[in-house]
């Protein structure tokens, strides 16, 4: 094998990294599982897409080293091959962030617009969780929650807000969280919290960021 070859080979691998996460669908499917092991049946429903869809990406996914399958009856369930797999998003959306005109633009109108204000940083988060001065809010569904989230955090779903805001003490700050950097659910829990006259703000990241840090997780 010359050097040319093996050069060229290399590449070919790593292409399919690349070639894996081309799709936007995939992508999306890559930061579900991310909250947690998941059936077809379940990222179907989650993401919007057909069941054999869903399954035709998951493999491909899966055949490029990202996610893992096990079966258990006739289901099969779907898992990150490993928090690195976390990491690659995060160094693709910096990226893209720091590259693409198109993204910057997207989220300063969609995400920027709901709250302009620094997010919160997850170690300086974690100081304060310590010190019990905030309260932690978890605005993802529930089965998401109860695969991992922060320690201490309140689950209440973003469509159930409104109606469980007693849960939520009037006397500290409220940080929330869903799935990611760019999840809206977290920029509309703290847009109406605001309305409702709480003090609140958003993690900087999401769940499967700060689990991938090191940083200590629960499960229900």
């Amino acid at each position: 094998m010359t050097k040319h070859s093996f050069k060229h080979d290399l590449f070919t691998q790593f292409a399919r990294i690349g070639k894996a996460l081309s799709n936007p669908n995939r992508l999306a499917l890559v930061e579900f599982v991310a909250q947690g092991a998941r059936s077809v049946e379940q990222l179907a429903k989650v993401s919007g897409l057909s069941v054999a869809n869903t399954s035709q990406h998951l493999q491909e996914l899966r055949q490029a080293g990202l996610l893992t399958a096990r079966k258990e009856g006739l289901r099969v369930y779907y898992g990150l091959a490993g928090d690195d797999v976390v990491e690659l998003l995060d160094v693709i959306r910096r990226v893209a962030g720091d590259r693409i005109a198109e993204v910057h633009k997207l989220v300063g109108t969609y995400l920027t617009a709901k709250d302009n204000l620094e997010p919160i940083a997850a170690k300086e988060l974690l100081s304060r969780v310590r010190k019990g001065v905030v309260t932690v809010l978890d605005v993802r569904p529930p089965e998401e929650y109860r695969a991992g989230h922060i320690p201490g955090a309140v689950n209440i779903p973003l469509s159930e807000l409104e109606i469980r805001l007693g849960k939520l003490p009037k006397n500290k700050e409220v940080v929330a969280y869903c799935r990611g950097p760019y999840c809206v659910l977290a920029f509309e829990a703290v847009a109406r919290l605001r309305r409702k006259g709480l003090k609140a703000r958003r993690l900087e990241d999401g769940y499967p960021e700060w689990r991938s840090r090191g940083l200590p997780v629960e499960v229900s």
